[in-house]
């Protein structure tokens, strides 16, 4: 390292956040690696320092372009060792210098530095700069409340170190610090100074007055409680009822809440008298309090006791639906013999459009209930049952407690539409939720998070509808009472669209009576050929559309009445979208027809099996899931065990490819209740023995030839049914739900009773 000439190369630390003045002497903390070299290089060889202010003291470690040219030559007057590596020295500025050239080091930096001298005129104009430099100061000090006495430095003849001092004192920008000490002149660094001071006390006057601002402020809310407090003593002691308290009061005392809940809304009153009024607290209070006396939690409608006037009401508003009639009836005799019959939770499960949703509001009307209705339809958010906490911004009840306050009572019949299409996701799971709001020994003390009281629920009569039970969770079935809904036959749809879809339609579409006559034939073909549902839903669009066209003819035309008739539907409705296929089927050798069970009801499925040369291989087709792979392939191996009685060579089964198909490829299936259809149509395909064409099966077979049960008969059976198949094949154990299938749909049909394969071909092989 080479050695400093004459004082001009000295080891150099660049400062944080601090500017060095001559004249001055600071304490200073140093750490930084190569600052403390510097300074251990300067002690040990009894050298000054040079010091220079970094442009951004956010910059660990300075290059030369992050450093002013302009710092101060500095003398060590005190070192101290401190822990962790870190040093303290005193320094007193010396001079102010300009690096010429940095040198090179490796340890720390070393500035060749140029000593710039100050003009130190001791002019009047020098002497005035002065006075005003400490007027200011004067001035400022006053201002932010501090001894000037004390704190303000004495002139010691020295205008440039007077001027340093009091740029150290008051704080001022490390910009401003740096402008003053590059400044030469001393009545250019006075005027400089007497700026920065006049500019800190204008800013010092401005804090002072928003600070009084703020104090006077707080002093008048004070105030303001203060003498609220006061007028509301003052109307105590006079006895004076018109204030906010007493009409609260008032308000819970009128509300008919149980004893534990106007105790919890006495208590937030009193939390309420004892904020501002036009505080966010107040208001959340005010709220809450409003909600606790919104709820109507004496009142409860009377039920009806006249069991056939809600007999009447039920037959008059649905047709069929008798399970669900008997249970309600059951139930209104129940609450006649005894009051202490909690409601029941029913589940009304169907497919879509059989009337589960518009039953409910006939079961309220025979109750004569009021009714409300939550659908649950993508559900996701707990919250949209429970509420939300009331530490929460703009918190509100939960629906239930909402159409609670909305029925006016605490028993409606309350409606849970869709109960299996509910979700859950990060916001909860609503589904746990229903749990306690659906046990009827639980519901009786519901607690809303919002509410935070337990409310009565035992009196309220749930109904959840679903498409199907196998969405719901177990726990919450368990807690329902399950109705089954199967759709409804030809002459059920004829007379729900007599009873009530024309007469509703024609009504919408502003016919008259005698305007629209729609014949039993034309309804029929419309349920056939232009629908293909377990519901009423398209059948009631269909007739819709014969109304709106009537509308049209009757305008266009000029005509009194329109009469529709099977001869002339396809004029209001177009071509038949669906025919009597099964029917006009011929028989077909590997070809049969079975029966399936949809969430909208049931349908007929045909399975085709085609065999040609190969080397046994088996394909499956037609998006078929595990279970219904595992019957086909359970049917081929019953069909080649079987394979001597029926006259088939055992041998061909190795020299022949098996394909099974089911049509309508894009629609999934599974289940094991095609297994005896497949059975069929694979020994028809070896025997080449046509299967019947108006033959329907249904039924799961075993390796030994069982025919065992299957669900969903009713489904199944009005299907074939509505295609015209008039002879099924059943597994003999599902002889006794028969019973649910309507009797003038079982008085047309064959029905087939099967405990063994064999009686399966040989009422579904011609000529066996």
């Amino acid at each position: 390292m080479e050695e400093i000439r004459q004082n001009k190369v000295l080891p150099m630390i660049a400062l944080r956040g601090v500017v060095m003045f001559p004249g001055v002497t600071e304490t200073i903390d140093i750490g930084r690696p190569a600052s403390l070299a510097a300074l251990d290089y300067a002690a040990e060889n009894n050298t000054r320092l040079f010091m220079a202010a970094q442009k951004d003291s956010q910059v660990a470690v300075p290059v030369k372009e992050d450093i002013y040219d302009v710092g101060c030559v500095v003398q060590i007057k005190q070192l101290l060792r401190l822990p962790n590596n870190l040093a303290r020295v005193v320094v007193r500025g010396l001079s102010a210098a300009r690096i010429t050239e940095y040198c090179n080091t490796a340890k720390f930096f070393q500035a060749e530095v140029e000593e710039i001298p100050y003009i130190n005129a001791d002019s009047v104009e020098t002497e005035v700069l002065v006075r005003k430099v400490m007027d200011y100061a004067k001035k400022h000090m006053l201002i932010s409340g501090k001894s000037v006495a004390e704190r303000l430095p004495e002139f010691n003849g020295d205008a440039n170190v007077f001027a340093s001092r009091l740029a150290l004192q008051f704080a001022l920008g490390d910009t401003q610090k740096q402008r003053l000490l590059e400044e030469t002149d001393t009545e250019k660094r006075l005027l400089e100074l007497c700026s920065l001071l006049a500019h800190e006390t204008e800013l010092a006057k401005i804090d002072k007055v928003i600070s009084q601002k703020v104090k006077d402020r707080i002093d008048k809310n004070q105030k303001e409680y203060y003498l609220r407090e006061q007028m509301r003593a003052i109307s105590d002691e006079l006895g004076e009822n018109e204030d906010e308290y007493a009409v609260y009061k008032e308000k819970i005392k009128n509300s008919g809440m149980p004893e534990e809940v106007a105790k919890k809304a006495e208590e937030e009153l009193g939390r309420l008298m004892k904020m501002g009024s036009g505080t966010p607290d107040a208001n959340v209070s005010r709220s809450y309090i409003d909600w606790l006396c919104a709820l109507k939690w004496s009142v409860y409608t009377q039920d009806n006791k006249d069991m056939k006037k809600a007999r009447e009401i039920l037959d008059a508003d649905h047709f069929g639906m008798e399970k669900i009639k008997q249970r309600i009836l059951e139930y209104l005799a129940v609450m006649n013999l005894s009051q202490k019959n909690k409601a029941p939770i029913l589940c009304f499960v169907g497919p879509p459009g059989v009337g589960k949703t518009s039953i409910v509001k006939s079961i309220a009307r025979a109750l004569d209930r009021k009714y409300v209705r939550m659908s649950l339809g993508g559900l996701r958010d707990e919250a949209e049952l429970r509420g939300h906490r009331r530490t929460y911004v703009g918190a509100i009840p939960g629906k239930i407690i909402y159409l609670l306050r909305q029925a006016g009572s605490m028993n409606p019949v309350f409606l849970f539409d869709e109960i299996d299409k509910m979700a859950s996701d990060f916001r909860g799971d609503p589904t746990s939720a229903m749990l306690e709001v659906l046990d009827p020994e639980q519901n009786n003390a519901f607690v809303d998070h919002y509410m935070e009281v337990p409310v009565d629920l035992s009196k309220v009569l749930f109904v959840a509808t679903a498409n199907t039970m196998e969405d719901i969770p177990a726990p919450l079935l368990d807690r329902m009472e399950v109705i089954e809904l199967s759709g409804y036959t030809e002459e059920e749809k004829l007379q729900i669209a007599k009873r009530f879809l024309v007469p509703k339609q024609k009504e919408l579409s502003g016919l008259g009576a005698d305007s629209l006559t729609i014949s039993d034939d034309a309804i029929r073909d419309i349920i056939s050929h232009y629908t293909r549902e377990s519901g009423v839903r398209n059948l009631e669009r269909e007739i819709a559309a014969v109304c709106r066209k009537s509308a049209l003819e009757i305008l266009e035309n000029d005509v009194s009445a329109v009469d529709v008739r099977d001869e002339n539907i396809e004029k209001y409705l177009g071509v038949f979208k669906f025919r009597d296929d099964v029917l006009s089927k011929k028989d077909q050798v590997g070809s049969a027809t079975g029966l399936a069970w949809t969430p909208v009801g049931g349908t007929t499925l045909t399975i085709d099996v085609t065999l040609f040369k190969g080397k046994g291989e088996i394909l499956l087709t037609g998006q078929l899931g595990d279970v219904m792979k595992e019957s086909a392939r359970t049917a081929i191996s019953l069909v080649r065990s079987l394979a001597p009685k029926y006259g088939i060579r055992p041998d061909v089964f190795d020299k022949t490819d098996i394909h099974i198909h089911v049509p309508e490829g894009a629609i999934p299936k599974d289940g094991p209740s095609a297994g005896i259809t497949m059975a069929t149509a694979i020994l028809s395909a070896f025997t080449k023995k046509p299967v019947s064409g108006k033959v329907a099966m249904t039924g799961e077979i075993t390796l030994r030839g069982k025919v065992l049960p299957i669900g969903g008969l009713k489904e199944k059976t009005l299907a074939a049914y509505r295609m015209g198949i008039r002879k099924i094949i059943i597994p003999k154990e599902n002889i006794k739900d028969m019973e649910e299938v309507p009797a003038d749909v079982r008085e047309k049909l064959d029905i087939v009773p099967a405990e063994e394969i064999s009686t399966v071909f040989e009422n579904s092989l011609v000529n066996l």
